[in-house]
């Protein structure tokens, strides 16, 4: 299965490896430079499925650090469309970005929240910052989430134009969308809180403002975490009743990971331990889903795949070390990948 392809709306991937949105905090005002270039486009001659573009602020204070990958603008956008042409004019690969916005945990470096002068306020659901010591976020109004709303769109409709094939929202790992999400972090008591449907409410209407500039050539993508850890926090119950909502509203697939919005969450880590939020989404809300976390080779995806626990899957760590993990593991499966034309002198078959 994982050298089989799959269709979301008319995009075909051409296998199941995805690379995993990761951030490289090598941008300078929100742009791609020529490391982007090489690192992406390295991933698509290693015959990866699916490309995915770091966390991509859709605003300045959407970026989790001042060196942050943005789409804010017109220049951002360009300078993403020269990666989006070579790979789709060097390889088979399809490339999608993540739009993302850091909310309560932006403005910071080394995980550390920076000072103002050198970063910015942060914007939250509710004034909860998200460690002790932190400054309090500002609690967004009903008027800046809209605006915040139209900023996703604004972005989505740049990288539409920009060529990519797929728009992943990331309402994961405790950046604003999760925190609308939680109601460890989201504690307001008008429309955007309160009640699981209140909660969700800001996401859903990203979603539905996103697919309005999407059309049948690019498809929708949302990462979500599965549980947060915490008691009376976000749960993978929770998370299978939003994926069948989502379904409703025109996504293609739930991508699931977990945590990152508790400070000090106790999360136990081995290979594959995300796997079983993926499946329990699949399962229960009957949708399709990324599975992520620790997935480090060719045999422990094919198992994941073949055990109806995913219909992707997306690595991470695994491939910064190898960037022709796809191709390499289409060795040891005698099945076919991608092989770029001016390396076939060194093709195993």
């Amino acid at each position: 299965m994982l050298y089989t392809s799959i269709k979301f709306r008319n995009v075909e991937l051409k296998n199941r490896w995805v690379m995993s949105p990761m951030c490289m905090y090598s941008c300078e005002n929100g742009l791609a430079n020529d490391f982007h270039f090489v690192h992406y486009g390295s991933r698509a001659q290693g015959g990866t499925g699916l490309i995915m573009v770091e966390a991509t602020g859709v605003e300045p204070k959407g970026r989790i650090t001042n060196h942050c990958m943005g789409i804010w603008n017109d220049e951002q956008a360009e300078k993403l469309q020269k990666i989006v042409d070579f790979v789709h004019g060097n390889s088979d690969s399809k490339i999608g970005i993540q739009l993302a916005h850091s909310g309560r945990k932006g403005s910071t470096w080394n995980n550390k929240q920076i000072s103002l002068e050198e970063g910015w306020e942060t914007v939250a659901p509710s004034p909860v910052p998200y460690q002790p010591g932190e400054r309090v976020p500002h609690e967004l109004s009903v008027e800046e989430i809209k605006n915040q709303i139209d900023n996703f769109k604004k972005a989505a409709k740049r990288a539409v134009n920009a060529g990519f094939d797929v728009i992943e929202i990331h309402a994961a790992h405790g950046y604003l969308v999760h925190q609308f999400l939680s109601p460890l972090s989201n504690i307001r008591t008008n429309e955007y809180g309160g009640s699981f449907e209140n909660r969700i409410k800001f996401l859903i209407e990203i979603v539905d403002a996103v697919n309005e500039e999407l059309n049948d050539n690019v498809a929708l993508f949302v990462r979500i975490s599965g549980t947060e850890y915490a008691e009376n926090g976000w749960n993978i119950s929770d998370s299978v009743k939003l994926a069948e909502i989502l379904k409703n509203h025109h996504v293609d697939l739930v991508d699931v990971s977990s945590g990152g919005n508790i400070h000090g969450a106790k999360i136990s880590v081995f290979d594959g331990y995300q796997v079983p939020f993926s499946s329990a989404v699949r399962e229960q809300a009957n949708v399709k889903t990324g599975a992520v976390g620790l997935i480090t080779n060719v045999k422990q995806a094919e198992e994941i795949l073949q055990n109806g626990e995913a219909d992707l899957i997306f690595v991470a760590r695994e491939i910064l070390r190898n960037p022709y993990l796809a191709v390499q593991g289409s060795f040891d499966m005698k099945e076919n990948c991608f092989f770029p034309h001016q390396y076939m002198r060194a093709k195993i078959s």
